[in-house]
């Protein structure tokens, strides 16, 4: 009698492709995570083109397609699998795949894959929009922006599986990432730069989870960051991420909250 064996990346791949079959029946969702990141630049071009950005050696470019990529990681990474995470544990689907072979974080990891996927194909997708249409050079160190592109999806999925653990029920997963999709859109430099801010108001939103992923995609365009600061972005990026997981392992619920 033959058994068959099966590897982690086997186990995922078969869970990410049926988590994908899902997706693509939900039309809010899909509706939220591929096209309103779409729209949004545009308003911020908008505000762009009215901010005097030549004092802090900006472009109205290098200021839309950071923020292009920031909504993409919150609409169709973040906010996406937050719905996902909580449909399906509400379902009872988490538990039942915790009684296979599946690992805890197969399972999560599985969950999110889709998303995750679909996140960076749009972010490429923006980045070579915003590059023709707002006549952008080639980044100075596109070594930043690959790198600060991969830390937020990464740290959104881990900040979505947190937010999910916090939240009852799937109606309720269109209100809880509310907070920290307007707090990153309005404090982590998408909308306004922070190098326009007061210093004291810059500090504090260089705290935010989102603010380092976008000064090293920014980065990576105008090439301005001094090592100790594209440091600095990373370390901030890696510690929200650890910390994230920490708080999953902590706190992630896999069955109904009552």
């Amino acid at each position: 009698m033959s058994t068959t064996t099966t590897t982690p990346v086997s186990r995922m791949t078969s869970l990410a492709r049926a988590e994908l079959t899902l997706l693509g029946r939900s039309k809010g969702t899909l509706v939220a995570a591929l096209f309103v990141p779409l729209v949004l630049p545009l308003s911020v071009r908008s505000a762009a083109e009215e901010m005097d950005l030549a004092e802090a050696g900006l472009t109205p470019g290098t200021v839309v397609l950071p923020a292009a990529v920031g909504f993409s990681l919150l609409f169709a990474v973040y906010s996406a699998l937050v719905g996902i995470f909580v449909v399906r544990r509400e379902e009872l689907v988490l538990k039942r795949l915790r009684t296979g072979e599946l690992r805890d974080a197969e399972i999560l990891g599985g969950s999110a894959l889709p998303a995750v996927l679909t996140g960076l194909a749009q972010c490429l997708l923006l980045t070579v929009g915003c590059s023709v249409l707002l006549d952008l050079p080639a980044p100075s160190a596109p070594h930043l922006a690959v790198l600060g592109l991969l830390l937020g999806l990464v740290m959104c999925a881990a900040l979505a599986a947190v937010t999910a653990s916090h939240t009852r029920t799937g109606e309720s997963a269109q209100v809880t990432p509310m907070p920290l999709m307007f707090a990153s859109m309005l404090g982590s430099g998408m909308f306004v730069p922070l190098e326009l801010l007061p210093d004291r108001l810059a500090s504090f939103c260089e705290l935010l989870p989102l603010t380092p992923v976008v000064t090293l995609v920014r980065g990576g365009w105008t090439g301005d960051l001094s090592a100790a600061e594209a440091l600095g972005a990373v370390a901030a990026a890696v510690a929200w991420t650890v910390l994230a997981v920490f708080a999953v392992r902590r706190w992630f619920r896999w069955e109904p909250r009552r």
